[in-house]
């Protein structure tokens, strides 16, 4: 794995989180043993500034996964605000849930079970705020998508885009090719669409921030 900042700095930054909740705690625990992907730390440290900034009342997720980041959110959403997350793996749906009544949120989080690229087209709301961290070679496709139901001054905030560091690689490993080249794709539609505001990030494993204008 490639480091995208030099070891000491991102020692030195993620010294500075500390992380009181004991469920929260547990996710990532839970997620490091069972090798399951979740937002870094230092990425979910600036997830919740945005949505504690931003303040959206409806927002989408698109890849749920254990619902690590859905309950990061969610925590700090005001009680008439409403997330909607889409899952497909049913394995995944089953250990959201478990977590999501853990974190008391089950009011506030609605799990939406199938394939997002179905799902989406469907969705009749429109939202202030879309997270994206789902299938890369889907990220194109499921971004598009989901524009089109980001509202106007809306904020869509995409992870792994700098994809290990590969994005930026020279040379990339057989494996991670296929799933570079597809993230490659995206950042290039995503920086140059003309409806966002859009920036590249260098926190946790490459942040995207776009602002509907």
């Amino acid at each position: 794995m490639k480091k995208i900042i030099y070891p000491a700095q991102q020692e030195y930054i993620l010294s500075f989180i500390n992380q009181k909740s004991k469920l929260i705690k547990s996710i990532e625990n839970f997620a490091k043993e069972n090798n399951i992907p979740i937002l870094s730390k230092d990425a979910s440290e600036f997830l919740e500034q945005i949505i504690s900034i931003n303040q959206p009342k409806k927002v989408l997720e698109v890849g749920t996964a254990i619902a690590y980041s859905s309950i990061r959110i969610a925590k700090l959403l005001k009680p008439s605000s409403v997330l909607m997350t889409i899952e497909k793996s049913k394995d995944n749906i089953k250990l959201a849930s478990t977590f999501i009544k853990k974190a008391k949120l089950t009011r506030r989080i609605k799990i939406l079970e199938g394939d997002a690229v179905d799902i989406i087209p469907k969705i009749k709301n429109k939202f202030d705020f879309i997270f994206l961290d789902a299938d890369k070679e889907d990220y194109l496709n499921l971004y598009k998508l989901s524009l089109n139901k980001l509202k106007k001054g809306g904020i869509i905030f995409v992870d792994n885009v700098l994809w290990q560091g590969f994005t930026a690689a020279k040379k990339v490993p057989k494996k991670y090719k296929r799933s570079t080249e597809h993230i490659r794709e995206f950042n290039d539609h995503f920086m140059n669409t003309k409806s966002l505001k859009s920036v590249l990030l260098p926190i946790g494993d490459g942040i995207g921030l776009g602002l509907k204008i």
